[in-house]
Parts: C-alpha cells; sequence; structure tokens
C-alpha cells in the first residue's frame, strides 16, 4: 500500500518490494532503468553471456499498470517509462499464474497508481532534494466529485550519478480518471507519456567492486567501452488505456480495457547501437459472475479473454570513432541489422470458487495461452541478391513460429478457522513462449522448430490471519515450483572448410525451486490522545533452496572449433540469496510527526551457475521522518528528511549472473540524505 511505498524515497520501486514482500527480489540496471523481477527464483529470459540467465530484459512476469499491459505481446517488460512516485498500490502474485493472465510463467505484478480523493479539489506542489544531486519536481492537480475523479501529475526528475556516467533525467505526465455513469455504468481512464534518459557506465568486476574502486575513483570507474559508446537508455513512450464496467444484473457484470502504446528507444552499449520502435495495442474483456446457491453455498466466478498485438522496427549498428573528434564519444557506425516482428498473443480463461458450508472454499480454473512470432529480416546483403541462391536465404526473409493449446490449470482449496485464520492449498501453472530473438537462427537461415515454451507448476501450503485480538497479522507459505523445458544454449563448431562456429537456443533443463515465506505486521500501541498515536513493527523472512534439475549448457571453445559443455545439475541456483529478512517500526503522532525505520539483510548468493564465484551478502539500514499538518484551513503540508545506507554498507543494485569478469553494478555505498516538502491546497 502506499504505506510501504512510501517508507523510502518513493521513486524507486525495488526499494518498497525488497522491504515489505518475501520471494521477491526486485533489480535495476542503471539509477532508475531498467527494472527486474524475480520471484521465487523465476528471473529473466534464457540466453545471457555464458549461455543462461539474460541481463538485458526481464521475461516470465506479467506487468499491468491500470489493468494495461506493460508486458508486450513478445513477452518482454520494459518499466524505464513508469513513473513509480504515482503509484498508490501493487499487488504481486507469486509462481506461475497463467490461468487468468496468459504467459506468466513466473508471477503478476498489477500497479495501480494514486486517485483524485471523492468531493475534494486541490492542486499540489512536492519538491524533493538529496545526495547525488537528487532533484524530483512533482505538479499535481486532483479534481473529485461524488460520480468523478480526474487526476493530472507531472513530474520532472534528476539524478547527477553517484559514479562516472550514471545520470538520469526523466519527465512524466499521467492523466488518470474516472467516471461513475450510471448506477449499471463506469468508466475509467488512463493517458501517460514519458521522457527517460539513464547514462550506462557498465558492470565493474569482482576486484573493482571488492576494493571499493568506484568509491575512490568515482570519476574514473566504468566500463571504457560503455563510455566510449555513450552508453544510455532513452525511452519515449505514450500509454493509453480505457476500461469499461457495466453491471448487466445482479449476478453479471462486464468489465473491457482498451489498450494501446507507443514507444521510440534508442539504446547503447559497450556493443554498439538499438534504434527499436514497437507499437502495442489490444484488449482484456472479462464478465464477473456471482450466485447464490443456497444459504450456504454461494457460486463466484471470471470468465474472459485478452489479446495482444506488438509491431516493432528493431536496427544495430556499429559504433565507430568520430574522425572529427577521435577523442569524444563513438558514433553511429553501419547498420548490422534491421527486423521487423509481428508479435501476437491470446488467452482465454475461466475461473470459479465455490463457497461451501463449514468456510470452506475450493476455487478451479483453467486458461488456454497462444503466442504468434513473425520474423522479417530488412537487412540487405548484396551478395545474397543473386538467383543462385538457395530459396530462403535471400533478403528479405520471413521466419514465423506459433505456439498454441498452453493449457494453464488451477485449483485451490482454503478453510477458514473462527473468522480470524484461514489455511489454505494451492495448485497453479504457466508458461514462457521464447522471445523472436530465440526461434531462428540467422546464420543457417533455419526457424528453429523444436523449441518449445518453458512450462512452470508450482505447490504451496500456507495460512494467514489476524491473532492478539486483530494487532497482528501474518501469513506463512511453503511452496514449490518446478520449471521445465528451460531455454540454454547450445553450440555447433566449425567443421571444415567455410562452415561458421554458432550457437542456439534448446529446450536443456529444468529448474527446482522450494521456499519459505514469512510476514508479519502487527501494532504494539495505539493512543487517541497521547502524543504517540500508534507504534507498527513489521517483519518478513525468506529462505529459498533453489537447485538446477538435469541442466546442461554448451559453448564454443576459444578456438570455435570444438564444444565444451557444462553440466549445473543440481547446482544451487545464481541470482538468489538464500535467506533476506526486513524488519522495521512505523511510528505515528497524533501532532502531525510520523517516521520509520528499517532494516534489509540479504545473504551471499552464487552469480555463476558453477557455484564457483559469490557475491557477498550485505545489510541496509534506512530512515525517515516528516510532519504532516493541516494548516490555513484548505493546506496540507507535509515536509519529511531521511537516510539510506545509514552504515555507509557496501551493496549492490544488480548482479549480472553467468557474466564474467564483470558481473556487478553497485549502489551507493556511503551514507545517502534526501528530503522534501509537500504542499497542496485544496479549493473545498
Amino acid at each position: 500500500t502506499s504505506v510501504e511505498l512510501k517508507r523510502g524515497l518513493g521513486l524507486f520501486l525495488d526499494d518498497a518490494i525488497n522491504t515489505n514482500t518475501p520471494g521477491v527480489f526486485m533489480q535495476r540496471r542503471t539509477v532508475s532503468a531498467g527494472q527486474q523481477f524475480n520471484i521465487r527464483g523465476y528471473g529473466n529470459g534464457a540466453r545471457g553471456t555464458n549461455g543462461i540467465s539474460s541481463n538485458f530484459d526481464g521475461q516470465g512476469t506479467k506487468v499491468y499498470l491500470n489493468g494495461i499491459p506493460l508486458t508486450d505481446a513478445e513477452g518482454i517488460t520494459l518499466m524505464d517509462d513508469i513513473d513509480f512516485n504515482s503509484i498508490g498500490n501493487v499487488e504481486i502474485l507469486k509462481g506461475p499464474s497463467g490461468t487468468l493472465y496468459g504467459l506468466a510463467i513466473a508471477g503478476v505484478v498489477n500497479l495501480k497508481t494514486v486517485v483524485a480523493e471523492k468531493n475534494k479539489v486541490s492542486v499540489g506542489q512536492e519538491v524533493m532534494v538529496g545526495s547525488y544531486g537528487l532533484q524530483r519536481y512533482t505538479t499535481s492537480l486532483r479534481i473529485g466529485s461524488e460520480k468523478s475523479s480526474f487526476l493530472v501529475n507531472y513530474g520532472k526528475q534528476h539524478f547527477d550519478g553517484f559514479m562516472n556516467h550514471t545520470a538520469s533525467d526523466k519527465n512524466f505526465v499521467n492523466v488518470i480518471g474516472e467516471m461513475r455513469l450510471s448506477e449499471k455504468q463506469s468508466m475509467s481512464t488512463f493517458l501517460s507519456y514519458s521522457n527517460s534518459y539513464d547514462e550506462r557506465n557498465g558492470e565493474l568486476t569482482k576486484g573493482q567492486y571488492d576494493t571499493l574502486d568506484y568509491v575512490k575513483n568515482p570519476n574514473k570507474t566504468g566500463n571504457p567501452a560503455y563510455i566510449k559508446n555513450d552508453a544510455h537508455s532513452n525511452v519515449i513512450s505514450i500509454r493509453t488505456g480505457v476500461s469499461h464496467t457495466y453491471r448487466l444484473n445482479r449476478n453479471i457484470s462486464n468489465t473491457t480495457v482498451l489498450f494501446g502504446s507507443g514507444l521510440n528507444s534508442n539504446v547503447s552499449s559497450a556493443g554498439g547501437w538499438t534504434d527499436k520502435a514497437p507499437v502495442n495495442y489490444g484488449l482484456r474483456s472479462s464478465f464477473d459472475l456471482s450466485y447464490t446457491l443456497s444459504s450456504t453455498i454461494r457460486l463466484n466466478g471470471i470468465i474472459g479473454m485478452e489479446a495482444q498485438r506488438q509491431n516493432a522496427q528493431t536496427i544495430g549498428y556499429a559504433m565507430v570513432p568520430d574522425s572529427f573528434n577521435l577523442s569524444g564519444d563513438n558514433i553511429i557506425g553501419a547498420m548490422r541489422s534491421n527486423q521487423y516482428t509481428v508479435n501476437k498473443t491470446s488467452s482465454y480463461f475461466a475461473e470459479f470458487t465455490l463457497s461451501l458450508p463449514k468456510e470452506f472454499s475450493l476455487t478451479a480454473g483453467i486458461g488456454s495461452s497462444n503466442m504468434n512470432i513473425a520474423l522479417y529480416d530488412r537487412f540487405y546483403v548484396a551478395s545474397n541478391n543473386n538467383p543462385s541462391n538457395p530459396k530462403g536465404t535471400r533478403n528479405p526473409r520471413t521466419y514465423e513460429q506459433s505456439y498454441s493449446g498452453l493449457y494453464s490449470p488451477h485449483l485451490a482449496l482454503n478453510k477458514v478457522f473462527r473468522k480470524n485464520y484461514s489455511a489454505y492449498f494451492s495448485y497453479s501453472t504457466g508458461y514462457k513462449a521464447p522471445v523472436s530473438s530465440y526461434f531462428f537462427i540467422p546464420v543457417t537461415g533455419q526457424v528453429n522448430t523444436g523449441l518449445i515454451p518453458e512450462r512452470g507448476s508450482q505447490v504451496e501450503i500456507g495460512t494467514k490471519g489476524n491473532t492478539l485480538k486483530g494487532r497482528l497479522h501474518y501469513e506463512m507459505a511453503y511452496f514449490m515450483a518446478d520449471f521445465t523445458n528451460k531455454m540454454t544454449v547450445f553450440a555447433v563448431p566449425i567443421a571444415t572448410g567455410n562452415a561458421t562456429a554458432y550457437t542456439y537456443v534448446a529446450n536443456g533443463g529444468a529448474v527446482k525451486n522450494k521456499g519459505i515465506e514469512l510476514m508479519l505486521k502487527g501494532s504494539v500501541y495505539e493512543s487517541a490522545t497521547g502524543f504517540i498515536s500508534a507504534i507498527k513493527p513489521f517483519f518478513n523472512l525468506a529462505y529459498s533452496r533453489f537447485r538446477y534439475g538435469n541442466f546442461k549448457v554448451q559453448q564454443l571453445s576459444a578456438d570455435r572449433r570444438s564444444i565444451v559443455e557444462s553440466d549445473f545439475s543440481h547446482n544451487v541456483l545464481p541470482g538468489v540469496p538464500k535467506i533476506t529478512f526486513n524488519a522495521g517500526v512505523d511510528f505515528l503522532s497524533n501532532k502531525g510527526i510520523y517516521g520509520n525505520i528499517n532494516y534489509n539483510f540479504r545473504d551471499s548468493m552464487y552469480y555463476t551457475s558453477d557455484n564457483k564465484n559469490v557475491a557477498k551478502g550485505f545489510s541496509l539500514l534506512n530512515a525517515r521522518v516528516g510532519f504532516r499538518k493541516s494548516v490555513l484551513k484548505r493546506f496540507d503540508l507535509d515536509i519529511y528528511a531521511g537516510a539510506n545506507n545509514i552504515t555507509s554498507k557496501q551493496y549492490y543494485q544488480m548482479v549480472f549472473v553467468n557474466q564474467l569478469p564483470d558481473a556487478y553494478l553497485p549502489g551507493p555505498a556511503k551514507i545517502n540524505y534526501f528530503s522534501g516538502i509537500n504542499l497542496r491546497y485544496s479549493f473545498k
């Protein structure tokens, strides 16, 4: 909720997720871009520098904003353009969620923006400043009536960066409207514009990280190839959606969301420059059903569908020295690739919950997902443009693949005890289809017909409830998740003559994840008259036992004439700490003073699949204090200040899995501060 989201800066969602959600680990590649979710051990894509665990895009998790998919039709989630300061609520479904959400093998994250209050019209201005040149300005207009609300947010954000070439600039505009058209109809709208630019300075080696080189030499540290190429991520986007709900009768209602987005990005790194211009559009429509079958039996359900299409142009360039300024940044060179892709996804779902006597309920559902990928290679090679070439090798080349009939059942049983406690069992499934770069082999010009989607299944047993007269809320879960047909890399060496060595993606193994999660939230003190009105501690813990099943990866030898096979079977899955826990306390005063302090612990973790490289664990201590008061009848004032990493500990924002020698993206290893003021004027 907003309480957890605003415990820290409130600008970077990973701060809130990692502190408050056991079993979910969120990272970001730059100051405010390249965000990725790892839910119960399922991280990102299949192919990385050493064969597995892509570090460059988010896959497997389906993310929605106000009911609009941020995850594109290919299954990749980009969040560079999302203003997390405007988020008011986050819901996370952990584990395969294919029944209701299609290709969601890792889970689902539902983001919801703040909305205008009813019967209140106000304008507000917030200013935040902090260490390393942090500046954030948010201007908002909120108009609320009995039947409608309208909110406009404009945010401007800047960060100098805490080491060389890590600056960030962002501009956001969000427009959110809600209207109750009649007793039976309501409508909501969403429109956002974003212009995001984040510099990249590359990953640090273990030596640079361990010796705190980025602290001692912040103006010199970084990957020279990244900096020479002016590495960055620039994303300009527009997202929009319209949702309409109509209640047909007391038993049936329909909600339909139409959505679309247009995005233009240019990204450079050590490997070159890429321009991408995807357009996504689609709809999600569902019927909510509710029937009273008897005085003790009730049936609730949802049936519906979701469809999305993406058309994307992606062009890759080499980067070369600027002959007019050889000491300056490299410039765009010759084109290396030009691909046009069309991705289509669809899912159909039905799920029902039967409420039974003695506080039992049974949930059962099934979903069906489909994906079609078409890739048009528009990169012209003159030597290919002759009739002697075999069929399929001349440009433009077309590659197409479909994955259909991916059925995802879900079953759950829940029992409530004494109105305050419940115990449950659930079984869920989901899939992840290949992205376009996996399903064809450029060297041979062949479609990778043997590649099939990954499948995930999860069994979870848990309990949740309230005790101590409602003063303590707890949640505890044990889960077992299996991921099969995991995509990995296989190699083909140079044979004879002019044969070319290459690698391709294939289904090569399994991952078996087991874990325990615990969350406690309580209130140890409450008073309506004392100076302190409430003291609310919280604690959460995750224990992860994640292992490979049978899992092998092939790489090419140094001379590219032979295969080096690595067997990671039964090794610990890299990229996830074994133990994480967080603890803290919120306090409120009847005089308007509020604050919190929280402690985060991350255990050490392997970051290569051979379990030979370990990232050290760390702990962070953060705090925030503020004063909130209504003044002069119409003004609401909120002044606050805080500090992150109070004990100046070394930590990382992200570790690239299976990438050596450079793998670390560190966070600031010194205490850093922030403060701000939020002033709002209400007209009525």
